[in-house]
């Protein structure tokens, strides 16, 4: 491969990425992914730091080294949150979806995956050795025909979507879904939670837990690193699929483990989302606000800003950040092309002012 010659392409197509620079003092940010604004809460880390107890290294993977208090401890309160389910732990969302998937493929197996679920879904099913098919974004009927059509010549069949899409925000319909699956024995249900953890539900464990449909769905990934504000993953699962992944999922078995003071970090966050559901109801409300201002329903926490070109994707979010708002370009490879686009991300640390700002001031960018 020639380097230089591949990233003066990227340079001319407009899609040559960098890492984004800090970003200046009082801009409002709509670029994070810290939902419930955790991450930005010194007083409640500073207050966990205070009584914390666990190291800050594993020093080894999982199954070379003793467990650790913190690990079974979070598990086991994933497992009283999700009503029964077993739970294990993995050091990223990106290491739990390329391990889990590629761990339960074979040529016997059959995978249907939604068109925009995320890169590290698609990673573990080139790692694995199923047949692979993608459905329509959200098209349960093109979902029906392809199940319709195969399912029968498998011995299993894993339909894969996200509950909340990354880049669209749009939701999955799990009711749907879970119904469809009952039509089909041999069909695992595997829902990626990860930018509805800690944000929807009682138990803040996603959009299935919001549905009261946890015990339905038989793989439920959760992720750490954003409502969270952690770091590391989870599965949701039967004892099973537990021990299964134990001995066939490589991410989790030639991996360090997460450090313990980061699973202990964790279960406290947890803890605290599922009994108070403050920043979760705030949250909501900014998330009205957007759709009573944009003129849509049902949206989500993250709204897509569609552009179409990649170009004047990031010359609008260079416009924006002059105006005092941190929106960043999201392109190919993160989406197909000629979807490109500026996704804003809402937290509740975003005022309603913030809000009626940012519209009247990309509206006017945009005349």
């Amino acid at each position: 491969m020639n380097l230089q010659a591949t990233l003066c392409q990227l340079e001319r197509d407009g899609n040559l990425r960098r890492i984004p620079a800090e970003s200046p003092t009082g801009i409002v940010d709509l670029s994070t992914n810290d939902y419930l604004a955790i991450g930005a809460d010194r007083d409640m880390q500073r207050r966990f730091l205070e009584s914390a107890t666990e190291s800050l290294t594993s020093s080894a993977s999982r199954l070379l080294a003793s467990d650790q208090r913190s690990y079974t401890r979070l598990e086991s309160l994933l497992k009283e949150l999700s009503g029964g389910r077993e739970a294990l732990l993995f050091n990223s969302g990106y290491h739990a979806n390329t391990g889990i998937v590629a761990a339960i493929s074979d040529s016997r197996t059959l995978i249907v995956a939604d068109k925009l679920v995320h890169a590290s879904i698609i990673d573990g099913i080139r790692l694995g050795g199923a047949t692979f098919e993608r459905f329509r974004h959200n098209s349960l009927p093109h979902l029906e025909k392809i199940l319709a059509a195969k399912a029968t010549g498998y011995e299993t069949v894993v339909v894969i979507v996200e509950s909340i899409y990354s880049m669209d925000g749009d939701k999955a319909d799990l009711e749907s879904l879970v119904t469809l699956k009952r039509r089909y024995p041999n069909l695992l249900l595997y829902v990626d939670e990860a930018h509805a953890v800690g944000v929807c539900g009682p138990n803040a464990l996603g959009l299935a837990d919001s549905c009261g449909l946890t015990g339905d769905i038989d793989i439920i990934v959760g992720t750490c690193g954003k409502a969270l504000a952690s770091s590391g993953a989870f599965v949701l699962c039967d004892p099973a699929m537990k021990s299964f992944l134990i001995n066939r999922a490589r991410s989790l078995i030639f991996s360090t483990a997460l450090p313990p003071i980061c699973a202990e970090w964790t279960a406290c966050v947890m803890e605290h989302l599922a009994s108070d559901h403050t920043r979760a109801h705030a949250l909501g409300e900014r998330v009205a606000l957007m759709d009573e201002f944009l003129g849509r329903s049902g949206g989500s926490h993250i709204v897509p800003i569609p552009v179409g070109n990649p170009r004047r994707a990031v010359e609008l979010s260079q416009k924006l950040l002059e105006s005092g708002f941190r929106v960043l370009p999201i392109r190919v490879p993160t989406v197909p092309p000629g979807t490109d686009r500026l996704r804003l991300s809402l937290t509740p640390e975003v005022t309603p002012d913030d809000l009626r700002r940012f519209v009247i001031t990309l509206n006017n960018l945009t005349a």
